[in-house]
């Protein structure tokens, strides 16, 4: 499976960390950028992420903010992506089995390595119910 990863500088120090993760796990990476800490803004990360999801070059994308929510809003513009902000392990559960996310959104400021290596566990671990979920996930398309 290959992930797609970006960040803003936010977010790049616990990038490392889920480079790390997916590594130690057998994941295959492609990482976005940034490469460094020097302010960057975080629409051009989130779009190359979702982008690469969207268009099938990755399986999925792993994105941090500051707060999780700007890379969340940005890749969601992108036509076929449910970008989800996972706050804690559980959301990143419900995401998935839910709301069959491609994207998990990690917020930097407010989490921990720890937090961040079993919310990454539990989206990885999970899969989508379908079901009475799919109904409603098919009708997550732009409108206009």
């Amino acid at each position: 499976m290959k992930i797609a990863v970006g960040s803003d500088h936010a977010g790049f120090e616990y990038k490392k960390t889920v480079l790390s993760w997916l590594e130690r796990n057998g994941y295959e990476i492609n990482d976005m950028g940034p490469y460094n800490e020097e302010s960057v803004d975080y629409p051009d990360y989130a779009r190359k992420v979702a982008i690469a999801v969207a268009e099938g070059q990755c399986d999925s994308g792993v994105l941090l903010c500051g707060t999780g929510i700007g890379v969340s809003i940005a890749a969601n513009k992108i036509k076929g992506i449910r970008a989800a902000l996972a706050c804690s392990p559980e959301f990143a559960s419900l995401a998935r089995q839910h709301n069959n996310a491609n994207i998990i959104c990690l917020p930097a400021r407010f989490t921990d390595a720890s937090i961040i290596e079993q919310t990454l566990h539990n989206w990885f671990m999970t899969d989508f119910e379908g079901g009475r979920h799919e109904k409603r996930v098919n009708k997550i398309e732009p409108c206009c």
